[in-house]
């Protein structure tokens, strides 16, 4: 648990991309990290993850805080946005670097493509091909090749497994070598690369509790070996059931997601809140069911801290 943890404070976040407007599946995101904030009497962000400049739609970032306003979710502190930080993760990924953590890779997808192939390797639905090492400095490094992105260098002997304990799914594991390879944490076209961003950032901002979706649960092994290797707290994990699209797949602007209705934002929240278990009324104000939803929250009992 982190030190901030320990001294009995609790700092949550919401982190979205402003790439369009809420859905009904990043409500349930963001309505589960603020009960839990405000079940531990702690404290709720927002950080606008506008790391992937390409993709963010101007105007999104302030169409998503009148939303979350909208429902009542609104954060203890302003909105922090990634596209003005880029320092700190300069910062982090010399320190990296300095410390023989991170390398300079120069493989195209297409080389890592053919040396999957190689190896016998097939990417995995959703999933991403396993990055078998080939630039590492052992290895001799990038043979004559430009530098294209930088990858953290993970431990791959058989007993090196990350582990943790998920508050909702329970124990947690994952070999990243085999799981994942070397990963990128600046990407070749020079922005940064959301695993080391993220975790630059919620150490930034004291980030004790993490609430999120359950798809990027398989995210958290990379962000622990970063925050170890970094010298940061690791925070406690809590992914939650995602919304699903009509095709069984988790909801998403890709698949049809549609811009949240919030004629009624009450009827909105109580549908978000089903989908994390809760059985609430629909009486009173905004602020009325919010608080009835805080008193129903599951996580927030002596052994789910």
């Amino acid at each position: 648990m982190s030190a901030v943890a320990e001294a009995g404070r609790y700092i949550g976040r919401f982190a979205p991309s402003p790439t369009g407007p809420l859905h009904a599946g990043s409500l349930v995101a963001a309505l589960a990290s603020w009960l839990d904030a405000r079940a531990h009497g702690g404290s709720w962000l927002v950080r606008i993850e506008d790391v992937d400049l390409p993709r963010c739609v101007p105007g999104a970032d302030q169409l998503i805080l009148q939303q979350l306003a909208s429902c009542g979710l609104i954060p203890d502190a302003p909105p922090v946005y990634q596209s003005q930080r880029g320092a700190l993760y300069q910062a982090a990924l010399d320190q990296l670097v300095a410390n023989g953590h991170a390398y300079p890779c120069g493989c195209t997808r297409a080389d890592i493509a053919q040396a999957n192939a190689t190896l016998g390797l097939s990417k995995p639905r959703h999933g991403d091909l396993v990055y078998p090492g080939t630039c590492r400095p052992e290895r001799g490094g990038l043979q004559g090749k430009p530098a294209r992105a930088w990858r953290l260098q993970v431990p791959d002997a058989p007993h090196d497994l990350i582990t943790w304990q998920d508050r909702r799914l329970g124990p947690q594991h994952q070999h990243l070598a085999s799981a994942v390879g070397d990963f990128v944490i600046k990407r070749a076209d020079g922005l940064w690369a959301y695993q080391l961003a993220v975790v630059v950032d919620d150490a930034a901002q004291g980030v004790t509790h993490i609430v999120r979706g359950a798809d990027l649960c398989d995210n958290t092994p990379r962000q622990i070996l970063l925050q170890r290797w970094l010298g940061l707290p690791t925070p406690r994990y809590l992914h939650t059931p995602l919304v699903l699209g009509d095709n069984g797949e988790k909801l998403s602007k890709q698949n049809g997601a549609r811009a949240l209705d919030l004629s009624s934002p009450q009827a909105t929240l109580q549908q978000a809140g089903r989908a994390l278990g809760l059985v609430t009324e629909a009486r009173g104000s905004v602020a009325d069911w919010l608080a009835q939803a805080v008193r129903q929250w599951p996580f927030a009992t002596p052994g789910n801290p």
